[in-house]
């Protein structure tokens, strides 16, 4: 049991070099992961149900008390995304297909890595997993609406099927992960640890498919698609920090702000488009993509960041240490007697 839960926390941990070298063996050898395309959906209701499986109800009564940091991150997450999504489709002229691809990551919610790569960082994790879990939970609506609002000038976007798969997919998942932890909680609790391997596993078949399936196009809108795909996640990083400060929020606050708001849940973005667009087969390319870079980027970000918060604590620490001796000396002198003229 300790060996498996060792196991999982050591590849999700590794998720972003997992997928890179996954995705690299479906490119050469596409039969291996072209048979998982069909299951996609399926594979992603099982990482969404892990997900409500792991969540706490303490979660959302820590990020409850800050309202506003909790709801400006995921106002930020609906529109910081998606618009620079429509941005860099404009700006490159991007044909219908790989248009449609990055507004559907960029109109995804958050994703469960979010919340690892937070705690990597030292960041609040309790907001991260509570901007997570609200946008989630409010992706049925919001995903659907942006998509059909940006992407309508490149496609057909039936805002009612779309509405319906994000339904199936993420949301009815999510909540019977929930309820299940809440009726069963002992058991739950006893496996919960194995869903990051879960989520590992989805991820990993779920973008190799994607990149078997495109193999042949690989060659030629790969490397267009990864220098989108860093263009979009590394803005979302930055204007979610510079949003974050806007706010005043704490260190440990920015930084989870600023995660939540540049990594997506990819997947998602990657099954809507195989549900839904099947005949715009590269529609799915950016978001496989985007799910091994933005864990290679995260990891950076997140190195970044705790030696940030770090530093500070140094320098806090120092202060305060300083600050005592100070007070001692002070209290020392002033318990002296006086010298008698």
């Amino acid at each position: 049991m300790f060996f498996f839960r060792r196991l999982s926390s050591v590849l999700a941990g590794h998720i972003g070099i997992i997928i890179l070298i996954c995705s690299v063996i479906a490119w050469k050898f596409p039969f291996l992961f072209a048979w998982t395309v069909p299951h996609t959906s399926a594979f992603l209701a099982v990482i969404m149900f892990g997900m409500g499986l792991t969540i706490e109800t303490e979660d959302f009564r820590a990020v409850f008390s800050r309202p506003l940091a909790l709801l400006a991150g995921c106002a930020a997450q609906f529109t910081v995304m998606p618009l620079l999504a429509f941005v860099l489709a404009r700006l490159f002229s991007l044909p219908a297909d790989l248009a449609l691809g990055v507004i559907l990551v960029g109109c995804a919610p958050g994703g469960t890595a979010s919340n690892v790569i937070t705690y990597l960082a030292r960041g609040d994790v309790a907001l991260s997993v509570g901007m997570t879990a609200l946008s989630t939970l409010v992706a049925p609506v919001m995903t659907p609406l942006l998509v059909y609002a940006l992407a309508g000038s490149w496609v057909k976007v039936s805002f009612a099927a779309m509405m319906i798969s994000v339904m199936k997919i993420v949301l009815v998942p999510v909540v019977a992960g929930l309820f299940l932890r809440h009726a069963l909680r002992k058991a739950v609790c006893a496996v919960a640890d194995f869903c990051p391997l879960l989520s590992v596993i989805g991820i990993v078949l779920i973008v190799g498919g994607i990149i078997a399936v495109n193999a042949d196009n690989m060659a030629e809108s790969g490397l267009l698609v990864l220098f989108l795909v860093f263009l979009h996640n590394g803005a979302g990083l930055l204007i979610g920090l510079g949003t974050a400060s806007l706010l005043r929020l704490n260190v440990s606050g920015r930084t989870a702000v600023s995660i939540e708001v540049g990594m997506q849940n990819s997947g998602l973005a990657v099954a809507l488009a195989t549900a839904n667009f099947a005949a715009n087969p590269l529609a799915a390319l950016p978001g496989a993509i985007f799910s091994a870079w933005q864990n290679i980027s995260g990891a950076i970000f997140a190195g970044w960041r705790r030696r940030l918060t770090e530093k500070q604590e140094q320098t806090a620490d120092e202060s305060r240490t300083y600050q005592l001796q100070k007070d001692g000396i002070c209290a020392e002198r002033s318990d002296r007697p006086t010298a008698r003229r």
